[in-house]
Order: C-alpha cells, then structure tokens, then sequence
C-alpha cells in the first residue's frame, strides 16, 4: 500500500494526513474484495524497514493503528472478517499488542474474508525465524533432516495457514516487491500501477483483478494444459 506520503506531499499536507487518507482505501478494498468473494487479503502495512523512518513519523502509525482497530472491528466483525496480524509483533509498544489480541481473539470464528495484516514485517525475516524453527526441530529430534522440504518449511512461515497469494498488487508506480512474503508469492501474479495508495478504489482494484483473470496459472504445465478465467 504505497503511496501515502507521495500524496500528502502533492496537496502540500503533512505525510500523516496521507496515512489517515490510506486508511480509507483500506476500508474500500475490504469491502470490494468481500464483494469480489476474495477469500484472503493481505495487506502490508507496516514494514521491518519502516522503523528507520522519523520518530514522528513512526509514532503517529502507531496511533493511528490503535486508532483503526478501534474504530474498524466491530464492523468488521459484523461481516463476518476474520481478522490476523503477523510480522514481529514483540517489536509493538503495549497498547497495539493489547488492541492486536483483542480484535484477533473477537473475530477469530468468523467465516468470511480472512483479512491479514502484516506489521513490522519482512519477507527475509520471516524466512529466517522459520529456518530457525526448523533447525531447532532437527536438533532436537523432533524432524529428520530429510524431511526438511517445502512442506515442512512453508508451515514454519507467518502464514502458514492460508494459501500462498495468486495476485500481489503494488500501488505507488515502484516495481518491486520490497521485502513482502519472499517465499508465499514464489508463483503471484505482479501487478503494478502508479495509482498512490490514498486514490486506491474500487475501480482500480477491479482491473488488478481483471489482470489475473487474464493470466494462465501454469504451475509448470503447458498452455494447452490450462485455461484462463477471464475478465
């Protein structure tokens, strides 16, 4: 989701007012993708990196999550989102583990979009923590060796228990993945568009999707194998 500050600096505002825009497009893309019956949506919120941004800068995320959550849950607990946080979350002061928890624990049966917000998150720390896992199980004898494969190591990930992404969708006009889920979007379909996260809508959202509907998922068959979905 980027694209923020980009759009704060255009109306000569200050880059919070940016996050709070954001925080808008969120709301629309919940709602489209629950009315596209998208079951999974990840959203990046909150990067490993982003730590190294201004104090403020950082302070007033943190708030503003708190913020969110507070305002958000119960509405998204109404439509039946279930709603899950990954990322290193120790790294978070109190007061948004608190809120993280209970609104985790509040729509944790619910049986609608499985809504993920990653938060002080990074693709490479993810994989480290899950080969530190691992290896502690092959020391201890928990796990052969030879049984260390994809499985094994997928189930060790941050999010293990949803399905790897068909589509990654990056706002912002940067072509780059910027350290998100590495090993889960081995087989995503890229889309890129220039539109800043704060004029994210339900429009744009829908060509992403009609992009991957356009796609061939060959997972290494042929094209003749497989077929496209359509828009």
């Amino acid at each position: 989701m980027d694209g923020n500050g980009r759009w704060a600096k255009n109306r000569n505002k200050p880059r919070h007012s940016g996050h709070r825009a954001g925080v808008k497009s969120v709301r629309l893309s919940v709602e489209t993708a629950a009315q596209r019956g998208v079951e999974y949506l990840t959203l990046f919120a909150f990067s490993s990196e982003n730590w190294s941004r201004p104090k403020e800068e950082v302070s007033s995320l943190m708030k503003l999550f708190v913020e969110a959550l507070r305002r958000e849950v119960d509405e998204l607990h109404r439509n039946n989102v279930k709603l899950k946080f990954v990322g290193a979350l120790d790294q978070l002061n109190e007061g948004l583990k608190s809120k993280i928890a209970q609104s985790e624990q509040k729509t944790a049966d619910n049986t609608g979009l499985h809504l993920t917000i990653a938060i002080a998150y990074g693709g490479r720390w993810d994989i480290i923590e899950a080969s530190k896992a691992l290896t502690r199980r092959v020391l201890d004898g928990s796990l052969s060796l030879d049984d260390f494969d994809d499985a094994a190591f997928a189930a060790e990930l941050q999010l293990s228990d949803i399905p790897d992404p068909d589509l990654l969708i990056r706002t912002g006009g940067e072509q780059r993945v910027s350290n998100f889920l590495l090993w889960n979007i081995a087989y995503a379909e890229l889309w890129f568009t220039d539109v800043l996260w704060p004029e994210f809508d339900e429009a744009v959202f829908d060509k992403a999707l009609c992009f991957y509907a356009g796609k061939q998922r060959r997972f290494g068959h042929t094209g003749d194998q497989v077929g496209t979905i359509g828009c």
